[in-house]
């Protein structure tokens, strides 16, 4: 059974991660870190995994649309 997806906050992701909250919002614009989303009105948070797939390769992440692309024209040229 597939369990719903948990929502991690800053300190969970300071741990996790051994980024200063300065690093984490330069590489969220950078587009090398995954970037927070809204919880309420004043909250935000990231997906855990999100920061888990960040974790197993902090070098090679992106965003999953961006994975999912690449995959696709991976599979396209291999195929031709």
């Amino acid at each position: 059974m597939h369990q719903p997806d948990r929502i991690v906050r800053m300190k969970t992701v300071l741990a996790r991660t051994g980024l200063s909250k300065s690093t984490i919002y330069r590489k969220i614009a950078e587009g090398t870190f995954p970037p927070r989303i809204k919880i309420s009105i004043n909250g935000t948070g990231w997906r855990e995994s999100d920061i888990n797939r960040w974790v197993a390769d902090p070098v090679g992440w992106r965003a999953a649309n961006d994975n999912d692309e690449l995959r696709g024209k991976a599979d396209r040229h291999d195929a031709g």
